[in-house]
């Protein structure tokens, strides 16, 4: 094989298993959001903000059975721009990942800034000399950014790390946090359970704002939900992932959720604010509401310890967002929507170190010029588009792509992903009633977005070109001289192959260059071909020792590829034979297809002769029948034939078809094609000729093939669009003759060929 010493592409390596999986999901959802948003939500929908969540709940489960089901099919990094890019190629699928790169970097604002407040909070309420003479030396404002930047530098630098270490930290912080506000919501329960009267009465009335405020409160606490997605957008670094990220997507949900109830439950059920309803009580203080709680119902160390939450809240949604959002965009330039660098692996820390650092620098800039709040709002609404997007995805990727085993599936389809687009888009749509600028903002990334992609990525897009991988990266020199490039699949039909393709090559002192396909399903990321290259050293062994015993030199190749047409039309560009042949292993009754997707798409694009082979039951070739209506086709399988039927020692017999009232004139014009096409034969004095009288051409041949082991033809050019391949007639025989058939076809661009060859 010609790339042994090669060096493998840089792989990701899959250290997260189930327990990192869930914790990245937990530690995305319980970020800042459920300290800032416990005290809003109550303001809008007073106790109904429990149902406000647990709804929430509800509509998010609908998109994670998407996730589930897509993500443990197709383990590729991205996550949600992964599916809809697979769905949809072209603009939607770059605009899905163009706004969520943006989302997730946005988050990573958000959560950066978010930790320089309780940062200082902590010092302003414990320390605060040490806060305030800090503040007045460089201001308040320059206080919060340098805190900022410091957080983001060393998550940015921790991601950089690894994996294994980018998931052990997140494991820590969010064990941690939870730890954390479980002491919080013991001792809410501990002050329900000493005062149950007191308690029932903050639940009543349940809709003192009524039912819309419940819908309100939805739109603004939805994005306390979005996390779990980023499972899926490290997926290509989790261990078993058809079994882990299912799992992962609902231990994450399920934990969150709980968690998020109990906290409303003591926050609004333990607060003893007197005469105020605890709801109003929350509502006032909205962003610090839960501090203000613990300082009614928990022990002098009750704000520590909420800070403490705080910060370690924000840590872990960080660290985990910016893991997230690198793979985007590393999924991104994969797909060649964003420069290649940013596609590349370090191969020491197995991280796509360019992508962290180019995401890390964005955010950075995000947090200290930008107007956080309102881009916050818009990734919001991103999110819910983008979760619309993947629920649709399923939908068309069950249609278009029914071959990817889906080892888990959403439940009761198409029901489920179809409510989960409604509910999506409404909350979407209804977010414009009360942040109607976050619109305007998603808008405007999205217009930015499609322009980018019409007039740079659109020409690089990877669904324009062929995804092949050559092991080691470095593609081998085309040989020199005559070829005959052979792909091969089944080592029982390489013999019959090498059969044809030895002589051929030994009769223009060329050789023979086997080529074997790793096909990678296309749900799969290119480079989980690697691990199966070894599987064709079998292959080429036996085609080595049948081309020893020829006397013709043999190359040996592998390519991995999500098509197997692509390898083959891949290698044959880089490679530069002479003559490509293949087998072909039946007919297919596809509409769409003559031969077979593989088969069809080589014959249509095949950049050199081409020789199709259809192998019979029987491996005897003695007597050959070689049809012809001249043309250039039929000679070159006529010089084909010659060689072949020298070195083999075959009976051949040339024929023509004529009406059976032909006239004389009619079968001398039919004798003279025969001779037309033998001036190519090597030995064309040995060939019996024959006329079948038939009024169908195709069905003649097919009749008269019964008495013959092969059946050698040409390619015809005939005005029927379903045949251009081809041509009806040669289409017919192939399909119904019972022997074997050769099919060869001349290439147009035959002259570079030749002048490859005059040139040396």
């Amino acid at each position: 094989m010609a790339n042994n010493n090669q060096t493998p592409e840089v792989t990701f390596a899959r250290d997260l298993g189930l327990f990192d999986a869930t914790m990245i999901g937990v530690g995305a959802m319980i970020g800042a959001g459920i300290f800032v948003l416990t005290g809003i939500a109550a303001g809008v929908s007073g106790p109904a903000s429990i149902l406000a969540f647990a709804l929430n709940g509800a509509v998010t489960l609908l998109t994670a059975f998407a996730y589930a089901e897509l993500a443990s099919a197709i383990p590729r990094a991205g996550g949600g721009y992964s599916f809809v890019r697979m769905a949809f190629p072209g603009a939607v699928g770059f605009t899905a990942g163009w706004m969520l790169w943006f989302a997730y970097t946005v988050a990573c604002s958000l959560y950066a800034l978010g930790f320089a407040g309780y940062f200082w909070e902590f010092f302003l309420k414990y320390m605060p000399g040490f806060a305030s003479g800090a503040m007045g030396l460089i201001g308040e404002h320059t206080a919060v950014l340098l805190v900022t930047v410091l957080v983001g530098v060393a998550f940015i630098r921790l991601n950089v790390r690894g994996a294994e270490v980018t998931g052990f930290a997140e494991n820590v912080l969010t064990v941690s946090k939870l730890i954390v506000l479980a002491i919080f919501v013991f001792y809410g329960l501990k002050r329900v359970a000493a005062e149950p009267t007191a308690a029932a009465e903050s639940f009543n009335p349940f809709f003192p704002l009524g039912a819309g405020g419940v819908l309100v409160a939805m739109g603004l606490t939805f994005i306390a939900f979005q996390g779990y997605d980023l499972i899926a957008t490290v997926a290509e670094e989790i261990k078993e992932p058809k079994k882990n990220i299912p799992r992962a997507t609902f231990i994450a949900l399920a934990i969150t959720l709980t968690m998020y109830l109990l906290i409303l439950f003591v926050s609004l059920g333990a607060v003893d604010a007197g005469d105020t309803p605890s709801w109003q009580f929350l509502g006032r203080y909205k962003e610090t509401a839960i501090v203000r709680a613990a300082e009614d119902f928990m022990p002098a160390f009750g704000v520590a310890v909420i800070v403490v939450g705080g910060l370690l809240s924000t840590m872990s949604a960080l660290n985990a967002t910016v893991m997230a959002a690198s793979r985007v965009a590393f999924s991104m330039a994969r797909d060649a929507w964003l420069p290649d660098p940013v596609a590349k692996i370090d191969p020491k820390r197995r991280t796509p170190r360019v992508a962290i650092i180019a995401t890390g620098a964005i955010l950075l800039v995000m947090a200290l010029t930008l107007p956080i709040e309102t881009v916050g709002s818009a990734a919001s609404l991103i999110f819910l588009l983008t979760f619309a997007l993947v629920n649709l995805s399923v939908i068309v990727l069950r249609r278009k792509a029914p071959e990817i085993k889906r080892r888990y599936k959403v439940p009761f389809y198409p029901y489920v992903p179809i409510l989960g687009i409604v509910l999506n888009v409404f909350l979407a749509i209804y977010q414009f009633t009360f942040q109607p600028l976050a619109w305007f903002v998603t808008a405007g990334w999205i217009v930015l977005g499609l322009l980018i992609y019409f007039a740079w990525a659109e020409k690089r897009a990877v669904h324009e070109t062929p995804q092949v991988l050559v092991p080691g990266g470095r593609e081998p020199a085309a040989p020199t001289g005559y070829s005959v490039l052979v792909p091969v699949a089944n080592p029982d039909n390489v013999g019959r192959l090498l059969d044809t393709a030895c002589p051929i090559a030994r009769a223009h002192d060329g050789r023979v260059v086997v080529l074997a396909v790793v096909n990678v399903p296309r749900q799969l990321p290119i480079h989980e071909g690697l691990r199966f290259v070894h599987h064709k050293d079998r292959l080429f062994r036996v085609a080595r020792e049948h081309a020893s015993s020829y006397g013709v030199p043999c190359d040996c190749e592998v390519i991995v590829a999500h098509h197997i047409y692509d390898g083959i039309l891949s290698a044959a560009r880089r490679l530069r034979p002479d003559l490509l042949l293949m087998g072909w292993k039946g007919y297919t009754n596809t509409r769409e297809r003559i031969f077979g997707e593989v088969s069809d798409h080589v014959i249509r694009h095949a950049p050199c002769d081409l020789m199709f082979l259809k192998i019979g039951q029987e491996s005897e070739r003695h007597r050959v029948l070689l049809p012809t209506a001249g043309g250039p086709h039929a000679r070159l399988a006529a010089e084909f034939l010659g060689i072949l039927a020298q070195a083999d020692r075959m009976s051949v017999t040339a024929c023509y078809v004529v009406p059976p009232d032909a006239s004389r004139e009619e079968r001398d014009q039919a004798d003279m094609w025969i001779e037309k096409t033998l001036e190519r034969f090597a030995d064309g004095g040995g060939v019996e000729k024959l006329l079948i009288e038939s009024d169908s051409v195709a069905g003649g041949i097919a009749k008269a093939s019964k008495d013959f082991d092969l059946v050698v033809l040409g390619a015809a050019k005939e005005p029927l669009f379903r045949r251009l391949l081809v041509g009806d007639i040669a289409t017919k025989i192939v399909r119904y003759s019972p022997a074997s058939v050769m099919l060869v076809k001349r290439y147009e661009g035959r002259l570079r060929s030749v002048l490859k060859r005059l040139l040396g």
